[in-house]
């Protein structure tokens, strides 16, 4: 109390220091209001020491212009530490590329883990251990069925492909473009160029992670141990890396990082959820009209949603291609108003209902995120680009609404108003 009382002393001595100041300022002539107080300050008046406006080296630099050399040695410091975390991800995407392919895959069976251990009261360890075998024997055999439906049925879309491609040259050709034999060869030639020009490009990410078979063998034993360490030990692990820092820090950072973990939890399992709704929804459709390799599609279709806003369309303009080759032009334009009603559900209903605003993230943010991920990490970086924009985001956001929140213990100390 003593300590207060004297604060609030000394608050009123400097205020009725101010008043006298400024009243003197316009009693000399210097005018009312914020030219007397300006007049004042100029002064020194009023207990505040000002520096003058002459420095050793000649006049003082303006406010501006200090401000912005500021802001410009800030925003190297942060640009060199980009760059330097982007070197250092470029040398260990190798590695990190595995780890955060295995923080998704236990964000997503986390929730049955937990659901095994509270409500079968398996141990962890053996929670952790079937739910971790049962999804890869569900992959497994979702994968096997898939090849054995492709490999069975290419030879007959090899031969479908064939006449609906000269169908089209044919169209083409007679149709209202008039093309010629010689047009219909540039730009076929163009379109392969292309193609070969821009594979390394989407692919390079992948095949640099993972050149040989070896590399492809160890970063799958990577994520699978990872995986489960990470759904057996992910408390402990995450509680060990806050020790390391400071004290002071510790506390924020351990709540940030189980808000992010909330987020990716979240996050994945709408992303699974919407995912398999467009799945549902365009197989369904590709059944419907006979296209085939209708499970394949279905198969493309839930993968590439992974991959937001783009990964759906490209799935798409696939199906709508196979379904051109295969079937005419008026397959291919219902299956193209099937794959726009699935995807214009998506974008206004699932999207918003499904994710909410735990990680909601405006889509600028997530092309941007997208295309840095695959110039670093080519497929795979587009896969986790978007996931763990949506951990920093939340992580971010918490540390600073908890900045702007008064400490519990805080006093706050009032004082007479200036006049």
């Amino acid at each position: 109390m003593r300590r207060l009382e004297l604060a609030r002393q000394r608050l009123r001595a400097a205020s009725a220091a101010r008043r006298a100041a400024v009243q003197e300022a316009h009693d000399a002539g210097f005018g009312d209001g914020y030219q007397a107080a300006n007049a004042a300050t100029a002064r020194g008046d009023g207990g505040i020491n000002t520096p003058s406006p002459i420095g050793p080296d000649g006049p003082e630099l303006p406010h501006g212009l200090r401000l912005a050399a500021g802001w410009s040695w800030r925003m190297l410091v942060i640009a060199a530490a980009a760059a330097v975390v982007l070197w250092l991800v470029s040398r260990l995407s190798l590695v990190l590329i595995p780890l955060a392919i295995a923080l998704l895959l236990a964000a997503l069976l986390t929730p049955t883990v937990g659901r095994l251990r509270q409500q079968a009261h398996i141990p962890r360890t053996l929670a952790t251990a079937a739910v971790l075998v049962g999804g890869l024997v569900v992959v497994a055999g979702t994968l096997t069925l898939v090849i054995t439906q492709f490999v069975n049925g290419a030879p007959a879309l090899a031969a479908r492909s064939t006449d609906g491609i000269r169908k089209i040259q044919t169209w083409l050709q007679i149709g209202p473009l008039h093309l010629s034999n010689q047009q219909l060869g540039d730009a076929a030639d163009a379109a392969q160029q292309w193609l070969d020009t821009h594979r390394d490009t989407v692919t390079s990410g992948a095949l640099s992670t993972a050149g040989t078979a070896v590399e492809v063998l160890l970063s799958g034993f990577l994520v699978l141990f990872a995986t489960f360490f990470f759904l057996r030990d992910g408390g402990r692990i995450w509680r060990f890396l806050v020790d390391l820092l400071p004290a002071v820090a510790r506390e924020p950072v351990a709540r940030a990082g189980e808000q992010s973990w909330v987020t990716l939890v979240a996050y994945v399992k709408a992303t699974v959820l919407v995912a398999f709704i467009d799945a549902v929804g365009i197989g369904l459709a590709l059944l419907i009209l006979r296209v085939p390799f209708a499970l394949p599609l279905a198969a493309l279709v839930f993968l590439s949603s992974f991959i937001p806003i783009l990964g759906a369309t490209v799935s798409g303009v696939v199906a709508v291609l196979v379904a051109l080759v295969t079937r005419g032009p008026l397959v291919a334009v219902l299956v193209l108003a099937a794959v726009v009603m699935v995807q214009q559900l998506e974008s206004h209903v699932l999207q918003p209902l499904i994710m909410g605003r735990a990680v909601a993230i405006h889509p600028l943010a997530v092309i941007v995120a997208i295309a840095a991920g695959v110039t670093l990490a080519g497929i795979i970086g587009a896969l986790v680009a978007v996931p763990i924009v949506a951990v920093v985001n939340t992580g971010i956001r918490h540390l600073i609404h908890r900045q702007t929140e008064p400490p519990p213990d805080s006093v706050i100390v009032a004082a007479d108003p200036v006049p």
